[in-house]
């Protein structure tokens, strides 16, 4: 196949040259516009350059464009004021929800393994198990946008990466892992999907929704058309993960639905057994079919390592943001490597799966690492702005940003993280992780991974 479209750190989507032009000609002519559909009006003023040039934060936390403002919500150690204890570490995966009168409720995942520096506290009837050190926060904030709560919403799970808002108002938080009661000293299997109440965390608990499958969870997206749940998988290992899709009993049934089981399937396209070695921007494969998964609960074997027959079935390295736009799920292929064992090599897709055609595209593609302090590799958390674009929360080298994507394929840097985790000699930045929006679209929230720190972004 021709070479796919580049897009290089300094110009994420290009604009010149044949093969990039094509990447914008497809990619937002006939695909990311329908996920753009029903966005709010795009700002009148984000032109070419998005916003301006970043200006240094004489604190030294968040550089930000000319004219908006950051607001530190969280910083991890910090007393949690519920009194539980203290902030957790690795905040990661995140999501906004509508309250009463104005208030936002902000659920965020902590990714943290046995050895975090910071475990989610322990909370009576929030706890999975003890042993886990993993688990949500939830912040209430007034409409003013000011900190009025700050707690505990889950507990003793492992590695919670990301997830997805349900259409009924809640945050599924998935864990990164396949470890058994027997490893790693947890009295539970873990690997699977909770559901959290952002508002009433009780009201939740700590269910595990083991029909949903045990593997390296990612994220989740919900077709709030048909209740259908899609999931990535992260494998850390080859084979490489898979693509799932999850058919509820009670599809769109409401908080606790996913409880009632259901059935979970890999998908499968034919004739393409590794996702990276699709290399053309807008090829398309129609005719993709999903398979059962012999055992979601990975008894014995691995989720992508069963016997899906002789047709076998379709894998990915690092597949982790999934999103819902329009009437399509997308989800994000971080990057590929074939001395790890993948196909071929990428920096960084973005595929987009439509039930309705059963056709899969291949919409944005990501290109080489020239020029650390510019965007173009390894895409992470992804969202939809309301401004009718992307933000990218970029986890590769250098200098760690959250960037923009305009519906006319342009790039700006919104957001550069100062927090300096290494030495003035060789510094090092975290990246940022689950940015996401406000209900009414006037705040942006994002982590900061490394020092663990939650901001809320506004207008000046």
């Amino acid at each position: 196949m021709p070479e796919y479209g580049r897009t290089t750190r300094r110009q994420m989507l290009a604009r010149t040259g044949a093969s990039v032009a094509s990447v914008a000609s497809i990619a937002f002519a006939g695909d990311l516009t329908e996920l753009f559909a029903g966005t709010a009006p795009a700002q009148a003023d984000l032109g070419h350059t998005g916003y301006g040039p970043l200006v240094p934060d004489p604190k030294g936390l968040l550089d930000l464009p000319k004219g908006f403002r950051y607001r530190v919500l969280s910083r991890e150690g910090d007393p949690l004021r519920s009194g539980e204890g203290r902030v957790p570490s690795r905040p990661d995966g995140m999501a906004a929800f509508a309250g009463r009168h104005g208030r936002v409720h902000l659920v965020r995942n902590h990714e943290n393994r046995a050895n975090a520096e910071i475990s989610v506290p322990t909370v009576q009837g929030l706890t999975y198990d003890p042993a886990g050190k993993g688990g949500c926060t939830a912040l209430t904030l007034d409409s003013g946008g000011r900190v009025l709560a700050e707690r505990v919403a889950i507990a003793g799970t492992a590695v919670n990466c990301a997830g997805g808002p349900t259409p009924w108002g809640t945050w599924l938080t998935c864990e990164e892992t396949e470890d058994r009661a027997s490893s790693g000293g947890y009295a539970k299997d873990h690997g699977f999907v909770f559901e959290v109440d952002p508002a009433e965390p009780h009201r939740s608990g700590a269910v595990p929704l083991t029909a949903m499958g045990r593997f390296q969870h990612e994220a989740v997206a919900v077709d709030p058309r048909r209740g259908i749940v899609y999931e990535t998988e992260d494998a850390f290992e080859r084979p490489f993960g898979l693509f799932y899709r999850f058919l509820p009993d009670r599809p769109l049934g409401g908080p606790g639905s996913l409880r009632a089981g259901g059935r979970l399937q890999a998908m499968r396209v034919p004739g393409v057994p590794d996702l990276s070695s699709v290399r053309e921007t807008g090829a398309r494969f129609d005719g993709v079919e999903w398979a059962d998964v012999p055992d979601p609960l990975a008894a014995g074997t691995p989720l992508r390592l069963q016997d899906f027959g002789p047709r076998g079935i379709t894998h990915a390295q690092k597949l982790e943001g999934c999103y819902w736009g329009g009437r399509s799920v997308y989800f994000v292929s971080s990057y590929a490597r074939t001395a790890e064992g993948s196909a071929a090599d990428h920096y960084g897709q973005v595929w987009r799966y439509d039930p309705s055609a059963r056709s899969l595209t291949l919409v944005v593609a990501f290109g080489p690492d020239t020029d650390v302090q510019l965007p173009g590799e390894s895409p992470d958390n992804i969202c939809l702005a309301p401004s009718g674009g992307l933000m990218v929360c970029e986890d590769g080298s250098g200098a760690q940003h959250v960037f923009g994507v305009t519906r006319q394929g342009e790039v700006y840097a919104m957001a550069r993280n100062r927090q300096n985790i290494g030495t003035a000699e060789e510094p090092e930045w975290g990246e940022f992780a689950g940015v996401t929006f406000s209900p009414d679209g006037g705040t942006m929230y994002v982590n900061c991974y490394t020092p663990g720190t939650t901001f809320a972004v506004t207008r000046s």
